[in-house]
């Protein structure tokens, strides 16, 4: 999926820094906690894909922001048709997985939980190690899942995807 039209889209009214804490290094590394996650559990990637750059997009501060998630979620709506092409069932899903990453603590779907999964597990940026506790899948709890995704957080590893896909330049 070429993510870079929304990115365009999304950097254009973007408020924050590109290179913040929860800016396109950070959404990188949860497209690629995504994958791996959901290449086990299942998950619809392409959902996923999607929920990895939008979820923290409309974000208007790095600290306490609580209703980043539903504003993501009511962007989403607003790309719908154009940028954002999926079924009402998946755009449902994608909805609710922007508007629910902060507050809930687990989901009955399993592409909902791969999202949630796949930003938790970036929590090391903040200095905060992921607990399998407040994680969803099985994959993700794995004491080998959380030190490969947290080892890259902790360091704030740039995934190669931003300047080799995104043409994004972050240095």
């Amino acid at each position: 999926m070429d993510l870079k039209p929304l990115l365009e889209k999304i950097l254009g009214d973007y408020s924050l820094p590109v290179n913040g804490l929860h800016g396109v290094a950070h959404w990188a590394r949860v497209l690629e906690n995504g994958f791996r996650v959901g290449r086990e559990t299942g998950a619809d990637l392409e959902i996923v894909s999607l929920f990895a750059v939008l979820h923290d997009s409309q974000r208007v501060n790095e600290g306490t922001d609580p209703d980043h998630g539903l504003r993501a979620a009511n962007f989403a709506t607003t790309l719908r048709g154009g940028l954002i092409d999926l079924s009402d069932h998946d755009f449902h899903l994608l909805y609710r997985a922007c508007e629910g990453h902060t507050h809930e603590r687990n989901h009955p779907d399993v592409t909902i939980q791969t999202c949630w999964d796949a930003d938790r597990l970036d929590l090391g940026r903040v200095g905060i190690s992921p607990h399998p506790s407040r994680l969803c899948t099985q994959y993700a709890k794995q004491s080998k899942t959380i030190r490969w995704a947290d080892g890259r957080a902790s360091f704030h590893v740039i995934p190669d995807l931003v300047r080799a896909e995104w043409s994004i330049d972050l240095s």
